[in-house]
């Protein structure tokens, strides 16, 4: 798949549900009014449509919500889109998750070919966890990091940047992520939904963490790619590597290689634009060649890049959906 600048299209992040079992101050509402279970795709059809989406050339599949494994029967997915791993049609089959339920099911996503995972996690402080996720147990998420590196799984994890609430952590970050052998991501807050709060108060630009960390750390450009969009440095103190992901400082759409796919079967063609394609209809015809076509017409929409501004004057968000519809 080629979009109208010339990207290939190899890498499909499908947001299983929009359920989570956190209420992240930057994600959710903590009030949130969820899809009806009649809305969202059965395993079996989130499985054709991912199918076909490798049959035309995408090599790495991420699995999202939400929180991919509150997911009712997940590990059935799992277990079936790993078939293409097994055939050599798929690279790489992976899940961002809050580390919540990594513990129950790490050992069967390794069994399921999964072998890595990203970890979403913003602060090590246990008070600080509850008050950003609303809901978490800090505990319970490094039980679930314990868990994955048990079972063989490589973790990654990913922080994202807020004002006033965890910038003076970094340091303390990269520090126990090489001291437990982990990289780390930093991500900029996006302006997806209504949140409950002023996203101004959030934004913390990482033009500014990096300087900051400059003054402490020795960070090495390094040439290394994992499909997504993080830029990464090593840093020389700890040997690990760590990633910027900055959509509002400097975006990355000239390298974009993704599409994501909702759990109602619509396909954002980009995470910052509200331009979607629905592909329930198609896919419920039961005809594969209606589909496809569906699919190359959506292809043939994908935008030059994305509109994400904070807005500082009316205070609302570039894109009214939430983060949990699309995975991030």
């Amino acid at each position: 798949m080629i979009d109208p600048f010339g990207r290939h299209i190899s890498y499909l992040r499908v947001s299983v549900t929009d359920r989570c079992d956190f209420r992240c101050v930057y994600c959710m509402a903590e009030d949130m009014t969820f899809l009806p279970k009649k809305d969202v795709l059965s395993l079996e059809e989130l499985d054709r449509l991912c199918s076909a989406f490798v049959a035309k050339g995408v090599r790495k599949l991420r699995l999202t919500g939400g929180e991919p494994l509150v997911r009712r029967d997940i590990m059935w997915l799992f277990r079936q889109l790993g078939r293409h791993l097994g055939s050599g049609a798929l690279d790489e089959l992976t899940l961002t998750t809050n580390g919540s339920q990594l513990s129950r099911f790490a050992g069967e996503l390794h069994d399921c070919g999964v072998r890595r995972v990203n970890v979403s996690l913003d602060t090590l402080d246990p008070d600080k966890f509850l008050a950003i996720t609303r809901w978490g147990k800090l505990d319970k998420v490094m039980a679930g990091i314990r868990a994955a590196r048990a079972a063989g799984l490589a973790v990654k994890i990913n922080a994202v940047a807020l004002k006033g609430v965890n910038e003076h952590e970094i340091d303390d970050m990269i520090r126990w992520c090489g001291d437990e052998g982990l990289d780390l991501t930093l991500i900029e807050t996006m302006p997806m939904g209504d949140i409950d709060g002023d996203r101004t108060d959030q934004y913390l630009p990482l033009s500014l963490v990096r300087s900051r960390l400059m003054e402490h750390w020795m960070l090495d450009d390094i040439d290394y790619q994992t499909g997504g969009p993080a830029r990464y440095v090593r840093v020389r103190e700890t040997g690990r590597r760590l990633g910027f992901i900055t959509p509002m400082t400097h975006n990355f759409c000239e390298s974009c290689n993704r599409v994501r796919l909702t759990c109602t079967g619509t396909l954002y063609m980009c995470l910052g634009q509200d331009d979607a394609a629905d592909l329930r209809a198609p896919l419920r015809t039961g005809d594969d060649g209606v589909l496809a076509d569906a699919i190359d017409e959506a292809i043939s929409r994908k935008p030059k890049g994305h509109d994400f501004i904070i807005d500082r004057r009316r205070n609302r968000p570039a894109v009214a959906r939430h983060m949990s519809v699309t995975g991030g």
